[in-house]
């Protein structure tokens, strides 16, 4: 029954520069017999590791929004069935769960999501509770094609209790990088349909410090409560100004 499992199921993983938490991901789903890995660029030892792992099939592909890769790396896998994960994310239970129930193709499956930073579960930040719908079939379903923060296309979705690990940042450097990367995605996606401003941007930001620290309990997450949600703020305050930015030069350019 699990050979069964691994063989109707495909997992597949978007990475860049993932070589500090790749090695665990790869490690928990060693017993699929497929893996495809798309890459946008790596500059370190990630396909050098993926390329250790018999089961992965490595494609290099440019970068063009988060729901879009998901949806190509889909369609690459030989199976029907499509586990989607992060290059920071272990999976836990999963094989024991899922033989346990019986998988209707017009379902997706959601995961709860245990969210560490710094080797502590952060319990705070609206990073818990977290669900995650990861697994799904092909045929009934896709994700969006938004640039950031895509999801599944389906209304019907059932609970799975097995967790997913997930360590989002391991560094400061790890946060101004995100920051960077996911406020330009929002701004590039939203451009021309969301109005922004200044004083938007300043709003939101100080929102979302308020949101993540006191309303979503950040406060009891100690130093970590701090830091996660001062990066909420930031990325918030950057996304809506950047937009900002890039309205404007649409305006000009109409004018």
């Amino acid at each position: 029954m699990r050979k069964l499992v691994y063989r109707n199921i495909s997992v597949c993983i978007l990475t860049k520069n993932a070589e500090e938490t790749l090695k665990k991901t790869l490690d928990s789903i060693r017993l699929f017999d497929e893996i495809i890995l798309i890459d946008t660029g790596s500059t370190d030892n990630t396909i050098e590791l993926a390329q250790s792992y018999p089961n992965v099939t490595i494609f290099q592909k440019p970068f063009n929004g988060f729901g879009n890769l998901r949806n190509l790396a889909a369609s690459l896998a030989k199976n029907d069935w499509i586990l989607a994960l992060d290059s920071d994310e272990v999976l836990s239970d999963f094989f024991e769960e899922v033989q346990t129930i019986s998988l209707s193709p017009d379902y997706c499956y959601s995961f709860p999501r245990l969210n560490y930073y710094r080797g502590k579960q952060i319990k705070g930040c609206g990073w818990h509770p977290e669900r995650v719908s990861r697994l799904y079939h092909k045929k009934y379903t896709s994700f969006s094609d938004a640039q950031v923060h895509e999801s599944l296309n389906s209304k019907k979705i059932f609970p799975l209790n097995s967790p997913i690990f997930h360590t989002p940042y391991r560094s400061t450097q790890d946060f101004l990088q995100k920051m960077q990367h996911y406020s330009t995605l929002f701004a590039e996606q939203y451009a021309g349909i969301k109005k922004s401003s200044l004083f938007k941007a300043l709003w939101k930001g100080a929102f979302s410090f308020f949101r993540s620290y006191l309303w979503k309990r950040g406060i009891f997450d100690g130093a970590e409560g701090i830091i996660i949600s001062l990066y909420n703020a930031n990325t918030t305050f950057y996304k809506y100004l950047k937009l900002s930015e890039i309205n404007s030069k649409i305006e000009n350019k109409n004018k």
